[in-house]
């Protein structure tokens, strides 16, 4: 299991020693879905095909496609690494890319070199987390005061600009997604604008 909860699988390979150490421990049938995980992680051998990955590795690679319907996870993620990660100029230090897009959503990816005393195809070699980058810092507080927002509408607005959707809004937040929607008509009607994207748009053009 990953360090913040989210289980991680293991690609179908033959290695019994690997399935051993890797594979996600037993759960209850009443423990209820894991935690998501905010971070994808990988681990490749030194051919880049997936040891094990986590469940947000497969969503962020297989976006816009729900990972439900991916039947091959492991075949998958290995055309995938080699179309999405694999730097066409990679460096002595790396073979992948330092920062991808999934959709309209822009992800750092940051890999490191594994120390393995496994043998044979599964060895690992590379460790890969996905994060998603930070947006362009825009300061909060002068467009609080320019257009009088509250500070829950200043919270919603920050998530906003962070490309989440209403329901991870509401997640962060610990409020409903109406809440949520309650904000950012409100943010609308202050801004002068009628929608979530209108939102951004008048900040960039407005900001310093």
């Amino acid at each position: 299991m990953h360090s913040n909860g989210s289980p991680l699988l293991v690609a179908q390979r033959s290695n019994s020693t690997t399935d051993q150490l890797m594979r996600p421990p037993f759960r209850k049938p009443d423990a209820g879905p894991p935690p998501r995980s905010a971070v994808g992680f990988l681990l490749l051998d030194g051919s880049l095909r997936p040891i094990v990955f986590n469940a947000e590795a497969l969503r962020v690679l297989s976006y816009p496609d729900p990972p439900a319907n991916v039947r091959r996870p492991d075949v998958f993620l290995a055309g995938k690494i080699r179309e999405s990660l694999l730097s066409p100029q990679p460096s002595s230090e790396s073979r992948l890319v330092n920062e991808f897009r999934s959709g309209r959503r822009r992800y750092l990816c940051r890999a490191f070199a594994v120390d393995s005393d496994a043998n044979g195809s599964s060895r690992a070699s590379i460790a890969v987390l996905l994060e998603r980058a930070p947006v362009s810092v825009i300061p909060l507080s002068p467009v609080s005061e320019q257009f009088n927002l509250t500070r829950r509408e200043c919270h919603a607005l920050e998530h906003l600009l962070q490309g989440l959707s209403n329901k991870e809004i509401a997640n962060r937040m610990s409020v409903s997604p109406n809440t949520v929607k309650a904000f950012l008509r409100l943010i609308m009607l202050k801004m002068d604008v009628s929608s979530r994207a209108a939102i951004v748009a008048k900040l960039m053009m407005t900001g310093p």
